[in-house]
């Protein structure tokens, strides 16, 4: 009886908390859906208006906005990932001279303030004549990127049972194979959910994409938000649609990712 209680209050709970964090969500969409002529309040929904979301497209510009970001994201999580893993597998598996020291300095990109980082980034940047290009805003995302990833797949790397690489290596297979063909699927879990979370931190970068670039084409989704928002102060619709269209595509990624998403969460949480 008392473990049914605490269940009925664990759910009660949990379903309050879920409103609370859908009710701006919610109170956003209906917002863009509305008629801007009739708005009567954030929130509020007096039909479906879509066309919003094409007068916003259009007047925002994002296409170019959007286009960058991928370009930027598609990047930084690609080779991010990939280094993420090999050298989450070194610190984890291998041994050699100063892995400790090398990987706690390694972990200052995750210690390290980024904001703390623009400035000298800014200068370095125009002084290699990578200022206003889109490895001005890659590199950077690259480098914090690896940090946050090597310390995640070191962290699962060390939780997998050293009879597995053991009967790896009496097959015959070398650090090489034993990673890519014999770690990496079971690893799969904690690499999605790690993909999901380079995703998301990339996507929404802001402050990088507005002090590294000046052309207009190269702005992201996030930035070119930004200006979108101080051309219209007071059309909520229109700032609404600007929001969701922006938002969108990691709902989208999230969506499709989320089953590997949680089961890599809960893996981690459960193997320390």
């Amino acid at each position: 009886m008392t473990q049914r209680r605490e269940q009925a209050m664990a759910t009660t709970i949990l379903g309050v908390f879920s409103l609370i964090a859908l009710l701006p969500i919610v109170g956003i969409v209906l917002t863009a859906l509305q008629d801007p002529d009739t708005l009567s309040g954030y929130g509020s929904f007096d039909g479906l208006h879509f066309d919003n979301f094409r007068r916003a497209w259009e007047d925002g510009n994002f296409g170019p906005y959007l286009r960058s970001s991928v370009i930027v994201v598609v990047t930084v999580v690609s080779i991010a990932t990939v280094l993420s893993i090999m050298s989450g597998y070194a610190f984890a598996l291998m041994r050699f001279r100063g892995a400790q020291v090398l990987f706690y300095v390694l972990l200052l990109g995750l210690m390290v303030p980024f904001e703390t980082l623009i400035v000298p980034l800014y200068y370095d940047f125009i002084d290699l004549g990578l200022y206003d290009t889109y490895w001005a805003l890659i590199l950077p995302q690259i480098g914090t990127s690896v940090a946050f990833g090597s310390f995640w797949m070191r962290a699962f790397f060390r939780t997998v049972p050293r009879s597995v690489i053991e009967a790896a290596r009496l097959d015959g297979a070398s650090s090489w194979l034993t990673l890519w063909r014999v770690l990496l699927p079971l690893a799969k879990p904690a690499v999605l959910t790690m993909v999901v979370l380079l995703f998301m931190w990339t996507w929404n970068e802001f402050l990088l994409a507005l002090v590294m670039v000046d052309t207009e084409e190269l702005r992201t989704a996030p930035l070119g938000l930004g200006f979108f928002v101080g051309r219209n102060t007071r059309d909520l619709t229109l700032l609404s649609a600007g929001a969701v269209i922006v938002a969108l595509p990691v709902v989208i990624v999230y969506a499709f990712l989320q089953r590997h998403f949680i089961r890599g969460m809960v893996s981690g949480a459960v193997k320390g």
